[in-house]
């Protein structure tokens, strides 16, 4: 097949006259304004709708099946195999769409901010308030670099266009496809806009192990000292919040790079849940929605233009795209050396994990491959309420490559740099979901800023008898009993029945890579 038409069909369709490349904020914000794609707020932020699609859908992102990468990923539901047959009719499909709009916008941008390893993209949009999103979530480029920016992967986003799946070979309307050979990520059915990042991030998963650089889905920030930390988790489990310490400059929120020369962030921006959302509790976040900003499904007063971040009418998952610019404590360019200190959080439903714990090597890297979390609601579409899963890596639905690949090189960095790793609790306590209460932000805060800080590192400890891990007995600012979640139930009997259900489903879970990891499980899993 020759794909050399592709780039070809794409340079025609950015030369026609309904083509705004590289618009300023003022610009795409007129745009947005003018097309009713959004509003603004009191604060001077986009407010915006997704529509019905107010996450991602796993269940329709592809990769294309293609000669140089069909051996190396890792097949199956969560990269999904697709033909470069279909994915080339659809492209074609899209281009023709895009041909008949009035308008279409382009953005040209970095993913990664380590000059050495970065990834130029291009990012074409049928809505402008998308391509707000690009310029607001990707790394800009200077003037000079504008000038000679050669892209080396596009996003095509047209969420008007819809797949017929019975012609086009989808699941259903919406397609998220990733072709590695034509560097072409293709998005429609959805306007969604964290397809976009989430794409990117998927790319880069797969392109800089290549390089022999660890790909984390984590936040990472320093402190004063200079002390680097990461925070791995998925949505909703605290790694924007807790990153975001104004005692500490942010690095990144979401997605970054370890190289041989430390962490990099691979986003120019921060891409933050705000249901709920304060300035009370979360300062940075909150003073970050201003003039540029996309919010995304966040109810507004329509009279006084206040932004409702306590209304969840339309989904749990409202979202605030910002520049890391927009947070005033941060690292310039956001680049660091290798980190202190790694915390994997969890929100366990079940309520039985403790709020914090210190993991040995093969602990950690049995948490890792394990990924252990609750789905929050909102998060992907269907989930109402919190459920139980494990998210290999937390982040299995943007890895490509064997989820043992990364675990290794976790595994080489904690080694090779003396690492302390934490596995930190934001879910529940003294009961399961609907029993318990959601641990005080107040309580994790303490922990964590005893653990970055180094005062945990030889407190005294007990073992969990259920699944092996060391948890403090004191932290200041905690009271002692939190630290022991079998002292937080009323019913003895039913915590522990619960911790040995949880257990059960770690060895169920795990059973999947006893061939490669079994001194990892027998090492780092549970042991009742």
């Amino acid at each position: 097949m020759n794909s050399v038409h592709i780039p070809n069909e794409l340079s025609h369709l950015l030369n026609e006259s309904n083509s705004h490349v590289q618009l300023s904020v003022p610009q795409i914000v007129e745009k947005i304004l003018s097309r009713n794609e959004g509003t603004l707020t009191s604060t001077g932020a986009v407010r915006v709708s997704t529509g019905k699609y107010t996450g991602r859908s796993p269940k329709d992102k592809f990769i294309v099946m293609e000669e140089s990468t069909k051996d190396k990923i890792a097949w199956g539901s969560l990269n999904q195999p697709i033909s470069e047959e279909v994915f080339t009719n659809l492209y074609h499909k899209v281009l023709d769409h895009l041909k008949q709009l009035n308008e279409i916008f382009v953005f040209n941008g970095f993913a990664g901010a380590d000059k050495k390893s970065r990834l130029p993209i291009q990012v074409i949009n049928e809505l402008a308030w998308h391509n707000l999103f690009a310029q607001q979530l990707f790394i800009r480029p200077t003037a000079d670099e504008q000038l000679d920016h050669e892209h080396g992967f596009t996003v095509i986003s047209a969420p008007n266009f819809k797949a017929d799946p019975a012609i086009d070979g989808t699941n259903s309307e919406t397609f998220i496809i990733i072709s590695f050979e034509r560097r072409i990520v293709l998005i429609g059915g959805t306007e969604y806009a964290g397809e976009m990042k989430k794409s990117i991030f998927s790319v880069m998963n797969y392109l800089l192990p290549e390089n022999n650089i660890f790909s984390m889905h984590c936040s990472a920030n320093v402190g004063v000292e200079g002390d680097v930390a990461l925070f791995f988790g998925l949505s909703g489990t605290g790694k924007t919040t807790l990153s975001a310490d104004p005692k500490r400059r942010l690095i990144g929120d979401d997605e970054h790079g370890w190289s041989s020369n430390g962490v990099f962030n691979i986003e120019g921006g921060c891409y933050a849940k705000c249901i709920n959302l304060s300035r009370e509790k979360e300062p940075q976040i909150f003073d970050a929605i201003r003039f540029g900003t996309v919010l995304e499904n966040v109810v507004m007063n329509h009279e006084t233009r206040i932004p409702d971040y306590d209304d969840g009418t339309l989904t749990e998952n409202t979202r605030a795209a910002y520049p890391i610019q927009a947070i005033d404590n941060i690292v310039q360019p956001s680049i660091a050396g290798h980190p202190n200190t790694i915390v994997f959080l969890t929100a366990d439903a079940f309520g039985v994990l403790p709020p914090i714990a210190k993991l040995t090597k093969e602990q950690a890297m049995y948490h890792f491959l394990s990924g252990y979390t609750s789905k929050l609601a909102g998060t992907e579409r269907g989930v109402t309420s919190p459920e139980a899963t494990f998210s290999t890596c937390f982040g299995a639905p943007f890895l490509p490559l064997p989820a043992t690949r990364y675990a290794e090189m976790l595994g080489e960095k904690i080694l090779e740099h003396n690492v302390n790793v934490f596995l930190v609790n934001t879910g529940w306590t003294g009961g399961e979901y609907g029993v318990g209460n959601r641990m005080k932000l107040m309580f994790t805060r303490a922990m964590v800023q005893a653990a970055l800080e180094g005062e945990l590192n030889h407190v005294e400890t007990v073992k969990d008898e259920i699944f092996g891990l060391n948890i403090p007995l004191h932290i200041a600012g905690v009271p002692d009993e939190v630290l022991q979640p079998n002292k937080t139930w009323a019913d003895p009997e039913g915590y522990e029945k619960k911790a040995k259900e949880l257990a059960a489903k770690f060895r169920e879970n795990f059973k999947k890579f006893t061939s490669v990891a079994t001194k990892i499980e027998e090492q780092g899993g549970p042991i009742a």
